[in-house]
């Protein structure tokens, strides 16, 4: 029989207490997401930078891509793809569909009723995409004149800014984000407005588009990860590794890469 050892008993009893805070911090949603052995991540395919899957590699990619994969490692489970839209965002939260939803979501009023948000770690406000061969309108302040036709989505944040902000331009209201590419290519509308992503996508892959921006940010949107309402502690879980990945220069990197280093949020 082995002699009694207080300095070895204090150890055992040190790391029992420590195993026991550990469990007791884990929230249960990442103890079902491990207990599963893997996370399921809600993403919109089609966000260029964001969450997109290149039609040219048929491979996910930018910088919510890097970050799920991050976070997958950083809890020790394989990673799941959920595709999603901002239309099924709710339901899916709602439903279970997934434990958490990274596709730049933006934090706004409308949304926090039915979900729960991370801090920020992207920031986009609104800007406007037009054609090279219209000489007219070459930088933001030539937009808004009498006879410029612009191009806003219906049932965004940026329709009733839009509306608001231009006085002499004429506001059209399309259905969906390709009808606004469609309305500008057509010759009907001048330009569409959109976030930054979305405008770096229309400028990166098209031979035509011009991205263009307002000196002053125009309705500055903070963008985050969300989470299904009321869990707390999976959202302070998720909050602590956006915290190490801005510490860790990750989040930048990745934003570089991506080309959002312009909007990244790193404090």
């Amino acid at each position: 029989m082995m002699p009694f050892n207080p300095k070895i008993m204090l150890f055992i009893a040190l790391s029992l207490l420590t195993i026991s805070i550990n469990s007791a911090s884990a929230s249960e949603r990442s103890e079902k997401i491990i207990q599963a052995g893997q996370i399921r991540v809600c993403i919109w395919p089609d966000y260029f930078a964001i969450s997109y899957r290149n039609p040219r590699t048929g491979q996910l990619e930018g910088i919510d891509i890097d970050m799920a994969h991050e976070l997958a490692d950083s809890m020790g489970v394989g990673l799941q793809f959920v595709e999603s839209s901002f239309s099924k965002l709710v339901s899916n939260l709602k439903n279970d569909a997934c434990d958490i939803a990274m596709h730049g979501v933006g934090i706004r009023d409308s949304r926090k009723p039915f979900m729960e948000f991370s801090q920020p770690y992207l920031a986009s406000g609104i800007y406007a995409v037009g054609t090279k061969d219209n000489t007219g309108i070459n930088r933001w302040e030539d937009i808004d004149r009498t006879g410029v036709v612009v191009v806003v989505q219906k049932g965004t944040y940026m329709e009733p800014v839009v509306k608001q902000t231009f006085k002499y331009a004429s506001v059209s209201v399309v259905d969906s984000f390709k009808a606004r590419e469609q309305e500008v290519l057509s010759g009907r509308a001048d330009v569409f407005m959109t976030d930054y992503p979305y405008g770096k996508r229309m400028a990166s892959l098209t031979q035509w588009a011009v991205l263009m921006a307002p000196k002053i940010p125009l309705a500055k949107t903070y963008y985050a990860y969300a989470v299904p309402k009321g869990e707390i502690d999976w959202l302070k879980e998720v909050d602590d590794f956006l915290k190490a990945m801005k510490k860790s220069n990750k989040l930048y990197q990745s934003a570089v890469k991506n080309g959002l280093n312009e909007i990244v949020v790193t404090d």
